[in-house]
């Protein structure tokens, strides 16, 4: 018992130190509200009184990731696998896929017209935009919990990334002048996304849009507004009017793999006279023969293999990553005409460490291949320099890291 007590004892004796070094923080984060904040949300126009009433109840989140509290230094990078890719059929969950889809369809229904009147003004096509709703907070029905001046404050203040927060910080600042939504009702996620289409507050005052006619822009409550501002988010980054995000197909195995990426668009009838063909075993439209597609291989020739459409890139702005853009339009296309899983499979891929990848990529760059970004993570240019490193090397260019490359390159 005494052993039990005297360990409880040097558990419980820190926290009142914890609590003070807190509780000192808290004192510096109001000094910095004054000091640093105030003038930069002046300069961008905000009011003494805006700024006061703003910040009355705002307080620290402690519990959010990625904090650096004054007087700490970031946690030590450590090696990790890649990020997107370390198991991408997992990403693909098809009980996942199937439900979004249902629900999908009957929401294409029960907002057929106002998704009509959204098309006709924006040019992005229905399923996209429910795909984007339904991945980003399942159709509005996700909890999105947390106060977004709490969250963008005590990450502006302390975290790895405070500048990027502290533009967000005065962002949303200017977002509570508009009068478009109380304070209260400002929710959002963890990272600072807000409402239904998860926007950071930069983007909710490029894109966000009244089109329920009351005279504010609510993405919080608002099925019209919510849907209509994705879709204005992706006519504003160009969406293609009258075209696919793209199309599965089959790459024969005399078609290089290294021809991958948005820089080395063909007319998808120049791709198709190559060999390359749907794997649905359908045409392309021919809408799209003398319109630019691009090679996509995110797995190289360990997965599915696409020809995608400016669109797909247009996606991408929406959230950077391959594999998100490609979820969005197969939910779109499940959504659309009942399509279903990818005919390729992901293979096992993605095992590598982060650090293993950077040597790669560092190899390669000093033979004078451009990989892109020496950042461990396998993006097209990394894949196709590894696809045309290996054919000028004899071997068969399979376009992606693997283990047994290490010690040949």
């Amino acid at each position: 018992m005494l052993s039990l007590i005297a360990a409880a004892f040097i558990t419980l004796t820190p926290l009142p130190a914890l609590a003070a070094s807190k509780a000192d923080t808290e004192a510096q984060f109001r000094q910095w509200l004054q000091t640093d904040l105030w003038p930069q949300a002046q300069k961008s126009g905000i009011s003494e009184k805006s700024f006061k009433a703003a910040f009355a109840d705002v307080k620290l989140n402690w519990d959010l990731p990625d904090l650096v509290p004054p007087g700490t230094k970031p946690p030590s990078e450590r090696k990790q696998s890649q990020a997107e890719f370390s198991s991408p059929g997992a990403y693909f969950s098809e009980q996942r896929l199937q439900g979004l889809a249902a629900t999908g369809r009957s929401l294409a229904k029960e907002n057929a017209a106002t998704l009509a009147r959204i098309e006709k003004a924006y040019g992005v096509p229905g399923p996209i935009i429910l795909a984007i709703w339904g991945r980003e907070s399942g159709f509005g029905r996700a909890k999105i919990p947390h106060p977004i001046m709490d969250v963008l404050a005590t990450k502006a203040f302390m975290s790895t990334r405070g500048d990027l927060f502290t533009r967000e910080l005065i962002a949303a600042l200017h977002i509570l002048d508009s009068g478009d939504v109380r304070e209260a009702d400002m929710k959002g996620s963890w990272a600072g996304a807000m409402g239904q289409p998860q926007f950071l507050p930069t983007s909710f005052l490029k894109y966000a849009v009244d089109f329920d006619g009351d005279g504010r822009r609510d993405i919080w409550k608002s099925t019209p507004d919510t849907l209509a501002s994705i879709a204005n988010y992706l006519a504003k980054k160009g969406w293609q009017r009258g075209r696919d995000w793209g199309f599965e197909v089959n790459i024969p195995q005399n078609v290089s793999c290294a021809q991958e990426g948005p820089d080395l668009a063909k007319p998808i009838a120049q791709w198709a006279s190559s060999g390359i063909t749907r794997v649905s075993g359908k045409a392309f439209p021919s809408g799209e023969a003398k319109a630019d597609g691009m090679m996509l291989v995110p797995a190289g020739r360990h997965g599915p293999e696409f020809i995608v459409t400016p669109n797909f890139y247009v996606i991408k702005e929406y959230n950077n990553s391959d594999l998100y853009a490609l979820f969005i339009g197969n939910l779109a296309d499940r959504i659309a005409s009942g399509g279903g899983a990818f005919k390729g499979q992901f293979g096992d891929v993605g095992k590598m460490l982060r650090s293993d990848v950077l040597k790669m990529q560092k190899t390669l760059e000093g033979q004078g291949y451009d990989i892109g970004k020496a950042d461990g993570l396998a993006g097209y240019k990394t894949r196709r320099s590894l696809g045309a490193w290996q054919a000028k090397n004899g071997l068969a260019p399979t376009c992606y890291p693997q283990e047994n490359l290490i010690g040949k390159l």
